[in-house]
């Protein structure tokens, strides 16, 4: 029986050591090609807002270092699973992609008791493009002008206050939601189809206060539209050296802030993935499109932390270090 079992297992890896070699080869070939037809870069959220934005001035410039049209397509919902679930179960054959953030590839991992993917498994990591610094504005007729005052009015009049998101689970809500804890009060959560609209009601008087990427609400605090009440993270962003971060105004070490990447889905050829890499960079370092970024608040990562594996190793980091803010913050199994 022993040689029996020997011999089998021998024949049936005789078979299928050709069916390997053919994926193997099937894998080069679409390799060598690629990419000679348009691409899909997927993005998570509504069109008008920060990452749409900076999807559209990296996309236009990588259609032309790539030769190819890249088709943008706004998949929305849960948080941004909606669209990188679509892109994990797409075929790995490097016609598709996701710009992935902290929201659809760490956060939503803890805050999702059954999430539609596995943010560390089921994607090929391409390469970290850009940090966005975070802020929380107010509507404008809010007493409140810095964060200090801020959370002594909320501990008053937290039952009646609202703050909005770009929807639930998405950066937006989950740094509000953690500042929320950090300072204390427990406040409505309003979730909309998008940062954008969350800011317009906000702007209107409808909702209290939002956290954003900096970059959207700018042009509104600088029209005086809107109030900035503190940046989320550790250190004040270079390209917003005026606004005072939370850990300066008291909520010692907070932070929530949010960055973009490019994922294929997981067994797309690694050539592949080495070239959009390669492209991607190109692209964002491109003077023009530099500047663009730039003035969207969008803050190149280093040399050292574009690469596919610093991605990936990057990816499974972020999980870990979201994991235990959400869960003390009772965000955790929605």
């Amino acid at each position: 029986m022993p040689g029996r079992t020997i011999a089998a297992a021998a024949f049936l890896t005789v078979l299928a050591a050709p069916a390997a070699a053919e994926m193997s080869a099937a894998q080069t070939s679409t390799a060598q090609g690629w990419p000679n037809r348009p691409l899909t870069m997927v993005v998570t959220y509504a069109a008008g807002g920060t990452t749409d934005i900076i999807a559209r001035i990296i996309g236009t410039r990588l259609s032309e270092v790539l030769k190819q049209q890249i088709v943008i397509e706004n998949v929305g919902g849960a948080g941004g699973m909606t669209g990188a679930a679509r892109v994990a179960k797409a075929p790995a054959d490097g016609y598709q992609f996701v710009l992935g953030n902290v929201g659809t590839h760490a956060q939503n991992q803890t805050l999702y008791k059954s999430p539609s993917y596995n943010a560390a498994t089921d994607f090929a990591a391409v390469g970290l493009l850009v940090d966005l610094p975070m802020l929380m504005v107010s509507r404008t007729t809010l007493p409140p002008n810095d964060l200090k005052e801020f959370i002594a009015y909320a501990k008053t009049n937290q039952a009646k206050m609202q703050y909005g998101s770009a929807g639930t689970g998405a950066p937006t809500h989950l740094a509000c939601a953690l500042l929320n804890v950090a300072m204390g009060v427990n406040i409505t959560h309003v979730p909309y189809r998008g940062s954008a609209l969350a800011l317009q009601d906000m702007i209107g008087g409808r909702i209290d206060y939002h956290c954003l990427n900096a970059s959207a609400a700018i042009q509104h605090i600088e029209a005086k539209n809107a109030k900035a009440i503190t940046m989320t993270t550790k250190e004040r962003s270079a390209a917003f050296p005026d606004i005072p971060t939370a850990h300066e105004q008291g909520l010692k070490d907070f932070v929530a802030e949010n960055w973009l990447a490019f994922f294929f889905p997981k067994g797309t050829p690694a050539t592949i993935v080495q070239r959009l890499n390669e492209a991607a960079i190109a692209a964002m370092m491109t003077p023009a499109v530099m500047e663009q970024l730039k003035k969207n608040g969008a803050e190149i990562v280093a040399p050292e932390r574009r690469t596919p594996e610093y991605l990936q190793k990057f990816v499974a980091s972020e999980i870990e270090k979201w994991a235990g803010p959400i869960k003390a913050a009772g965000l955790s199994g929605n």
